[in-house]
């Protein structure tokens, strides 16, 4: 399963560069991110594969890993309402989902407290 870094940034420019810089360096690749400011706090919440890896680049780079958990990553069609047929069957479950984001090659990032179940429930 995908491991979910959200990692807390200085609100200024660079910030994201640096943090993507520092995984490049140690050779993980980026599945899919999303950033934002909340409170005047930046925000990065970074998809990974080896999570390990990427908390040690991070670190190393100084970067504060505010929680890392793991997410399911599913596969979504380009077209109207995909991802509200996918958040239904979780929603049928009755599965909350406390993270989502699409990556840029075509699939959705759900996180919450119970990761098995939303497993589950995409079949």
């Amino acid at each position: 399963m995908a491991t979910d870094l959200m990692v807390g940034l200085v609100n200024r420019p660079g910030s994201l560069q640096r943090a993507s810089e520092a995984l490049g360096r140690a050779g993980v690749n980026i599945e899919g991110a999303c950033g934002f400011v909340c409170e005047g706090q930046g925000v990065f919440h970074v998809l990974v594969e080896d999570g390990e890896r990427a908390r040690r680049a991070l670190i190393d780079a100084g970067l504060e890993i505010q929680a890392e958990r793991r997410v399911v990553v599913t596969a979504i069609e380009n077209r109207p309402g995909s991802a509200a047929e996918v958040l239904r069957r979780v929603a049928e479950a009755v599965v909350s989902v406390d993270l989502l984001y699409a990556t840029a090659n075509g699939r959705l990032v759900l996180g919450g407290d119970d990761v098995a179940a939303i497993k589950v429930a995409l079949g």
